[in-house]
This record gives C-alpha cells, structure tokens and sequence, in this order.
C-alpha cells in the first residue's frame, strides 16, 4: 500500500436517541493511501456514511463523535476548529452526497452553487468562477453548458445532478474524494458513466477516493482495497482481489453469496436471514452471531478482534483462527 493520505483510528460516533445510545461507528481504523481507491461495504443502516460525515464532521446535533483520530495529510481532523474544517472541505476533500436532489439547493442555480466553493477557496472572481463552472460542466460530458449554468436543480435528471455534484466536488482539485452511494437510483448506463467519470478524475488529478457503497459490483470494478462493515464495526478488510477470492468473514461471504451471476440460474437468491441488529441494543457478542451459520458458543459472549491473517488482509471472526469458513 502507498502512504496513507487518510488514517482513521478507533473513531467512535454515537446517537443520543430516545431509544438510547446508538453506537453508528464504533472503533473503526482503516487508512486510505495516495492515489488509492477504498471501498466501504454492507447493508444499510451498517455505519458507512456515518463514518464518512464523522470524517468531514458532518454529524446531526444529536450525534457525538466519542473517540479516535482522523488524520489527513498529517492533520488530526477532530482537533480542527470550524473554521480550519470549513476551509478544508470542498478544498482539500471533496464530497458527493447520496442525494444529489437533496443536497443541492433547490432555489439556486446550479451555476450559483458551482461558483461558491471556486470563490471562497480559489478567490477567484465570479466572472472567472462562472467562466471555471461551465468548463466543469463541459469536462463532465453534460452538453449546452451555458444553458444548464443558469438552471435550477428540478430542471435536471437525477444522472446530470449526479455529475454536478462531481463538478462541485472536483472543482478545487482536492486530494481525496468521499463519493456517498454515487450510483444509487441511477440507471445502469449512467452508473457505469459514473464509475467512468471517477477513474478519469483519479487518474488525471492524481485523487485518493473514498467510496461508500452497497454494490459489490461497484467495488470490484473501482476498489483498490475493500472494507467491509456491519453493525457500526469493520468485520474485515483487505485488498480487493484477496476479498473476492478469499473471504474469510461470513458476512462477507453471505454478501458475495447473494449476488446474481450472469449464467447462472437459480430458483432463489440466497439470502442473509435475519437482519441488522438495532444500534441502540448492542451486547457483548459478535453483533452477526444471530445471523451466522457458523455461530459458536463464545461468539454469544465476547466480541471478535479485528486480527490480519495476512500481511494487509484482516478479519474480525473466531472462525478463521481455527478452520476457514466453508
């Protein structure tokens, strides 16, 4: 692996819900390296995005992160104030949201919002930041951009925000980008347009990207390295080859399982049973337990540590310190 760009170490985020304390990140490290794409994997509701906002301190009032580090180009992020994390977003990171509908504004144009981030951190002047907004536009293969510069978010298709919002994110030239389901309720077409406009912005500004995702074919075709989480924890994490070839965790495993093949006919998908546990009523057990076909007595009463079986390949499973899981 390249030198880490982003570290993030033991990073807890709780909730303070009227259900309780709900732990959407619970001491969760992983590292991104220059240049690399990492993928964040599992069902929802398992702390992919909340790790992401943690990371650009993105949290709601009620949320509170606890503990750990983040540290991006030798920075603690978590120490910064709001001012020095204001200027870094949008600056130095860059990040696309899962709803573009909703992310951007609906009562300004998309030049207005394309501008401001030009303005304040490239001070450039609006006639310079307009002129930079419409080249984005241009770069991104939406067509008539002089005309979509001066249109409202309604105005759009869900894939032409899609890449406003890339616009938005790449705009500064920053070092690494969070990318937050970027294909999802897109058709495929424009999802492999996506994938296709991500590599080119990899490649050509030299970007570390982040990518938040429950698309196991997304990951093999952007990941670098994969880390693979469930209820709030990373349950393992490795190189993309290694994760597909060799998955050492039932859960990831259960997820590789369920994927349609192309060829292959089935009478049913095979399915994970069971569901995510709630946040809010986490006991002292591997949180996956319930769901495991493999469950052992003292996966019912202490929580597995993340432990490498290889040199970058880890897992957080009894399992695999006695048998590989079959």
């Amino acid at each position: 692996m390249s030198e880490a760009l982003l570290e993030v170490k033991n990073l807890v985020t709780n909730f303070y819900t009227e259900e309780g304390v709900v732990r959407a990140v619970n001491d969760v490290s992983f590292s991104i390296g220059e240049q690399e794409t990492v993928c964040i994997v599992g069902e929802s509701g398992c702390g992919k995005s909340i790790t992401s906002l943690s990371i650009m301190q993105l949290i709601n009032e009620n949320g509170k992160i606890e503990n750990g580090e983040v540290n991006f180009a030798g920075r603690n992020l978590l120490k910064l104030n709001k001012k020095e994390i204001s200027r870094l977003r949008g600056n130095d990171i860059g990040m696309i949201f899962q709803e573009p509908m909703t992310s951007l504004n609906p009562v300004y144009t998309i030049g207005q919002q394309m501008i401001e981030p030009l303005q304040e951190h490239l001070l450039l002047s609006r006639k310079e930041a307009y002129k930079k907004a419409q080249e984005l536009i241009t770069r991104l293969g939406i067509p008539n951009a002089e005309k979509i510069i001066n249109m409202y978010p309604h105005e759009l298709s869900g894939g032409m925000l899609q890449r406003i919002m890339i616009g938005i994110a790449i705009s500064c030239n920053p070092k690494l980008i969070i990318a937050d389901e970027p294909t999802t309720a897109l058709d495929v077409t424009i999802q492999a347009q996506i994938l296709d406009i991500l590599r080119d912005i990899k490649e050509q500004f030299k970007t570390s990207i982040l990518l938040i995702t429950h698309d196991l074919g997304v990951v093999a075709e952007m990941a670098d390295y994969v880390v693979v989480m469930y209820a709030g924890k990373i349950v393992e994490q490795g190189p993309v080859l290694e994760m597909f070839t060799n998955p050492q965790h039932p859960y990831t495993k259960g997820l590789l399982k369920a994927k349609p093949v192309i060829g292959e006919r089935k009478e049913e998908l095979y399915t994970i049973a069971g569901q995510v546990p709630n946040l809010a009523e986490l006991y002292d057990s591997c949180y996956f337990a319930d769901r495991c076909e493999h469950c052992m007595d003292i996966c019912r009463t202490k929580h597995p540590e993340l432990e490498k079986t290889s040199e970058y390949h880890s897992v957080s499973c009894y399992l695999y310190e006695r048998e590989a899981v079959r």
